[in-house]
């Protein structure tokens, strides 16, 4: 995390096996973005800047603690795995709270952009040659999203899923438009390995079908407070009036958006599956 790798390399500290600059609810858009929208609103302005760019400059500021010369960092950084995201999910959910899901879709090119350009940055000024890029969550199976934006029409839902077709439309089009992005990008750069990392596939095979995952239930979540999807704002996982289900691994969702250890263990399986395919060395002859 941002906080810790300061402190460690205050001490110094090592950061050769790898460094996480994850923020929790950071953006792919600086804060000024929405600040100047006034999204999310007054009562729950960014308290800080966490967006995609600044974790970049994060990374920048502690690379002199990896490498010194042009080649050392050229070699070091051409042999690490850079995994970027997933951005755009908090993007989004906090522009819901000031737009419609039809005036968010104005957004997701400004983001793809940006999450495409800070490839580009890693790749033509730090040497980056593997890079994991991660799509969107299905929003519209999101207990927050199903608790905040219920519909009173039922052709809303999904009449298979339960799910808010539109906050999922709006997941895959990001999806769709990061794809063709990141192909742009890898045919300009051929000797990189820029491999899409499907977030919205694994989850929705789980919400589609449950049983086969051994899953009860997809939309609630385990820890929470009192609603029909066991979400409620005021109510966060951890506080003394938040309960817990009995079988976490039963569950889709453990607090909010963010998943139990069940769903995350098949989504990385299949993540793993792809990174493994795509940089394993092919087994066919060569000149």
């Amino acid at each position: 995390m941002a906080g810790s790798s300061s402190t460690s390399l205050a001490h110094n500290g090592s950061f050769h096996q790898g460094a996480n600059f994850a923020v929790a609810a950071a953006t792919t858009l600086d804060a000024s973005f929405y600040h100047e929208r006034d999204i999310p609103g007054a009562p729950s302005k960014f308290p800080l800047n966490t967006s995609l760019g600044v974790q970049l400059e994060w990374f920048e500021s502690m690379k002199p603690s990896l490498c010194r010369t042009d080649r050392e960092c050229k070699e070091f950084f051409g042999s690490s795995l850079f995994f970027v995201g997933e951005f755009g999910v908090n993007d989004y959910h906090f522009s819901f709270q000031k737009k419609t899901v039809q005036e968010v879709r104005s957004l997701v090119p400004d983001i793809v952009i940006t999450v495409t350009r800070d490839q580009q940055r890693l790749i033509t000024e730090h040497g980056a040659r593997s890079l994991v890029v991660p799509g969107v969550i299905p929003s519209g199976c999101s207990p927050p999203i199903l608790t905040k934006f219920a519909e009173a029409s039922p052709a809303a839902y999904d009449s298979k899923t339960g799910c808010l077709k539109a906050y999922n439309e709006l997941g895959m089009h990001h999806n769709s438009l990061l794809q063709a992005a990141l192909s742009k990008l890898q045919a300009k750069h051929r000797n990189v390995r820029i491999i899409y990392a499907d977030y919205f596939g694994p989850v929705m095979d789980m919400v589609v079908s449950p049983h086969m995952f051994g899953f009860q239930n997809v939309l609630s979540v385990c820890c929470g407070g009192p609603g029909r999807y066991m979400y409620n704002a005021s109510v966060r996982c951890g506080d003394a009036a938040a309960t817990t289900c009995v079988d976490p691994s039963a569950r889709l969702y453990w607090a909010g958006v963010h998943l139990t250890e069940a769903a995350n263990r098949y989504i990385a399986g299949r993540w793993l599956n792809k990174i493994n395919s795509l940089t394993r060395p092919s087994s066919k002859g060569g000149k």
